[in-house]
């Protein structure tokens, strides 16, 4: 698909913010990954894992009309990427979260940290714990009022929704953080997501469209 990226962005709609009803009035990010998918348009698509697509929506949404467009080549590659593993959505978690958190206001960084911890200690992987550690490095105070709020309490199982509401704290966290390249975080956040979930499914590691729509048509 790769390959072929230069003749898909010849038909594609300009990105823009929010959901269209029809290609004719534009398309968000994932709108054009449902096209691609062949599914029904829409920026819920099956063929993309939920948290993925939820930082993709938020990442179109609060990206500058400039660097928004520069997302159109992302697009293919998160068709079929999905996966029913835990650690994937826990990876994307602990990915956003620990973006998000160096940089953003002190309530958004409370709640990324309690999200952060919750993630790591739920998947049990070594890879996301030192991840967390590394991201609490730069915001310790968060972290230590995050393990008082946890307490001892046992972690929880990681759920979808858990997650999607952890990548909309961190992407919302980089767009209003006071900092000069807001816009290039965001695009950081979203690339480097796909970079991981790629790894983590690695027979879709370039994901086919044609192959995609054939598998569920």
């Amino acid at each position: 698909m790769r390959s072929s990226g230069s003749a898909t962005q010849l038909v594609m709609p300009i990105l823009s913010a929010g959901r269209h009803r029809t290609p004719k009035q534009g398309a968000c990010f994932m709108e054009f990954a449902s096209y691609l998918a062949g599914e029904k348009w829409s920026d819920h698509p099956a063929c993309t894992h939920p948290v993925l697509a939820a930082l993709a929506r938020d990442v179109n949404d609060l990206a500058s009309d400039a660097t928004r467009s520069s997302f159109t080549r992302l697009i293919p590659r998160v068709v079929g990427l999905t996966s029913d593993d835990l650690h994937f959505t826990a990876a994307i978690a602990v990915h956003a979260a620990s973006a998000g958190l160096p940089i953003a206001s002190m309530d958004r960084q409370r709640a990324l940290a309690v999200g952060m911890i919750c993630a790591s200690d739920s998947d049990g992987s070594a890879e996301l714990r030192a991840i967390a550690a590394a991201a609490f490095a730069t915001a310790p105070d968060a972290e230590k009022w995050a393990r008082k709020h946890l307490g001892s309490s046992p972690p929880r199982m990681l759920s979808v929704r858990t997650a999607i509401a952890i990548v909309h704290t961190a992407a919302v966290g980089i767009a209003l953080a006071c900092v000069p390249d807001a816009d290039e975080r965001l695009g950081q956040l979203l690339s480097g997501a796909i970079d991981v979930a790629e790894q983590l499914t690695s027979p879709l590691a370039e994901p086919a469209v044609v192959e995609y729509r054939l598998a569920h048509s």
